[in-house]
C-alpha cells in the first residue's frame, strides 16, 4: 500500500504538471492515443506475467531452477516478438490508421509510444518472475523508479530545449524512455538474484495457459479506446467543434478521472492482498473466515468511497482549480463524485470473485455493464454533453457491482450483512456534504485555496468519521485489534518458517 500510494502520488503530481503544460486539447489527444497503447500492452503483458508468476512459485517449491529459467526465457521471447510485430504493423499502417482518430496527431503519439510497448513487454515477464518469488519490494521499486524517470525526462523534454518536440509527443517519448530504464532495472535485479535465461521448449505451454486470461483482459480493455474514439465523435455530432470536443474529453479523462480513482490506491492494495488470502481459505473450506473477511473488505471499501464522495461534491470546483487550474474539471468532479461508490464496490467484489475462481462470471458482469456504458456514451452526449461519460460509467459500475454482490452472496457467503452499513453511510454523506460545502464557501472569503480545502475537507472528513463512531457503524477498536492480530500471526508464521 505504501509503494502504491507513493507511485500514484508521483503519477498524480505528474498528471497535474502535464495538464497545465499541455492544456486540455493536447491532453485529450494524448489520452486518446494512450488508451490505444494500453490495449496493445494488454495483448502482450496481461496473461504472460500472471502465468510466469504462478509457474515461478510452482518451480520454486519444487526447487526446479532449470524450469524456472526456461519459463522466464520463453515468456520474454514471446512478449518481445509479439510487441515488435505489433509495432511494425502499426508503423506500416500509420496512414490508414490515422483516419480512425478524431485528430491526425494521435497516430504520431501512438508511434512515439511503441518503444514503451516493446520494453514494457520484456519488463512485465521478468517482473512476473520476481512476484512469483515474493520479491515485492523489488517490483514496487521498479514501478516507482519508472514513474520518477518519466517525470524527469518529460520535464526535460518540455523545458523548451527541444522546440521541435510538441507537448504530447514529449509526454509519449518520456514514457518510452522510462520503460527502457525500468526494464533495465528489473533485469539487473533478476540477474543479481541468480536469474538466468536458458534455452527452452515451453513456448506452446505458456501460450496455451496465458491465452484465456489475455483474452478476458483484452475484452475488458477494449472498452476504454472505444470510449476515446466515440465520445469526441458524438460530441461533434451534438454540435461541439473538434477542438471543444477534444478539450472536454481531455479535461474529463486527464483531470477529473484521476481524482475519481484516488480511493483505488487504498482499495486496490486491499484487493491485491485479499486474493491470496481468500484463495487459501477457499481451498481449506474455512467458510467462517471467508464470510468475515469478505464482509469486512466490502464494508471498508464502502467506508472509503462514502468518505471521499461528500468532500468532492462539496469542494469539487475548488479542488479542480487547486490541482489543475481548471474550473470545468471541478464542475465535472462535483457532478460525478458519486461514481466513486460503484467503482470501489466493483473493484473489491471482482477481486473476491477472482480469488474463489469465479473470474469469468465476474468478467461477464462487467461486460453487461460495459455494453450499457457504450450505449450511454453514444446517445447521451446530445443531451448532457461530456457528462455522458461519467453518467455512463456510473451505470456500468453500478450494474457490475450489483451483479457481483449477488454472485458473492450466492456462491461465496450467503450471510453478507452490508445493507445496514450502506444505508448509514449514505445518510452520513448528506450532513458531511453540507458541512464541507458551507465551510468551503465561507473560508474562501478569507483564505487561499490550499487552506480553504485543507480546513473544509478535514472538518467534513472528521464529521463523517465521528458519525460512524457515534452510531457504532465502524468499530475502530476492533479494526485495530484485527490488524494487530493478523500482523502477529504473520510474524509467527515467518518465525516458524525460519
Amino acid at each position: 500500500m505504501f509503494f502504491s500510494a507513493l507511485t500514484r502520488l508521483a503519477g498524480f503530481l505528474f498528471r497535474i504538471y502535464l495538464s497545465r503544460k499541455l492544456g486540455a486539447e493536447s491532453l485529450g489527444i494524448y489520452q486518446i492515443s494512450f488508451s490505444i497503447f494500453m490495449v496493445l500492452l494488454t495483448i502482450i503483458a496481461s496473461g504472460l506475467p500472471l502465468i510466469v508468476s504462478r509457474m515461478t512459485a510452482k518451480f520454486n517449491t519444487q526447487k526446479n531452477k532449470q524450469k524456472e529459467y526456461e519459463c522466464v526465457t520463453s515468456a520474454t521471447i514471446i512478449a518481445i516478438t509479439l510487441s515488435i510485430a505489433i509495432s511494425l504493423i502499426i508503423f506500416a499502417l500509420q496512414s490508414p490508421l490515422s483516419h480512425i482518430f478524431a485528430d491526425n496527431r494521435c497516430i504520431y503519439i501512438l508511434i512515439a509510444l511503441l518503444p514503451a510497448l516493446i520494453f514494457s513487454s520484456a519488463y512485465s515477464t521478468i517482473r512476473g518472475n520476481l512476484w512469483g518469488k515474493n520479491k515485492y519490494v523489488a517490483t514496487c521499486s521498479a514501478e516507482l523508479f519508472e514513474q520518477l524517470i518519466r517525470i524527469i525526462v518529460c520535464v526535460f523534454l518540455l523545458s523548451g530545449i527541444f522546440p521541435s518536440i510538441t507537448g504530447e509527443i514529449g509526454a509519449a517519448l518520456s514514457l518510452s524512455i522510462a520503460c527502457v530504464f525500468s526494464c533495465a532495472f528489473v533485469l539487473i535485479i533478476y540477474l543479481k538474484n541468480g536469474g538466468k535465461f536458458k534455452k527452452s521448449k515451453m513456448y506452446k505451454e505458456i501460450l496455451k495457459t496465458s491465452a484465456p486470461i489475455t483474452g478476458i483482459r483484452i475484452a475488458s480493455s477494449l472498452i476504454q479506446p472505444l470510449i476515446s474514439l466515440v465520445i469526441p465523435i458524438r460530441l461533434i455530432a451534438a454540435g461541439y467543434t473538434q477542438s471543444q470536443a477534444v478539450s472536454l474529453f481531455g479535461i474529463a479523462t486527464g483531470m477529473t478521472m484521476p481524482l475519481l480513482f484516488i480511493p483505488m490506491t487504498i482499495i486496490g492494495s486491499l484487493s491485491y492482498a485479499l486474493i491470496p488470502d481468500l484463495s487459501s481459505a477457499h481451498a481449506k473450506g474455512d467458510e467462517k473466515y471467508i464470510t468475515e473477511r469478505v464482509s469486512v473488505s466490502i464494508i471498508f471499501s464502502m467506508f472509503t468511497a462514502f468518505f471521499i464522495v461528500p468532500l468532492f461534491m462539496g469542494a469539487g470546483q475548488k479542488i479542480g482549480m487547486f490541482f489543475f487550474d481548471n474550473a470545468q474539471c471541478g464542475i465535472l468532479l462535483e457532478k460525478s463524485a458519486w461514481v466513486i461508490i460503484p467503482i470501489c464496490l466493483t473493484n473489491i467484489s471482482s477481486s473476491i470473485l477472482n480469488a474463489v475462481g469465479l473470474e469469468i462470471k465476474s468478467f461477464k458482469n462487467y461486460i453487461v455493464g460495459g455494453i450499457l456504458m457504450l450505449i450511454g456514451i453514444w446517445f447521451l452526449p446530445k443531451y448532457v454533453g461530456i457528462d455522458a461519460l461519467t453518467y455512463s460509467m456510473g451505470i456500468c459500475f453500478t450494474i457490475s457491482s450489483i451483479l457481483n454482490l449477488r454472485m458473492i452472496k450466492k456462491n461465496v457467503c450467503q450471510n453478507l450483512k452490508i445493507k445496514k452499513h450502506f444505508i448509514y453511510f449514505a445518510m452520513f454523506m448528506i450532513p458531511t456534504l453540507a458541512i464541507t460545502s458551507f465551510v468551503s464557501s465561507l473560508l474562501s472569503n478569507f483564505f487561499n485555496l490550499f487552506f480553504t480545502l485543507a480546513i473544509s475537507c478535514s472538518l467534513g472528513g472528521i464529521f463523517f468519521v465521528l458519525l460512524c463512531f457515534i452510531f457504532n457503524i465502524i468499530n475502530f477498536s476492533s479494526v485495530i485489534v484485527w490488524v494487530k492480530t493478523n500482523v502477529k500471526i504473520k510474524n509467527n508464521k515467518k518465525m516458524h518458517a525460519k
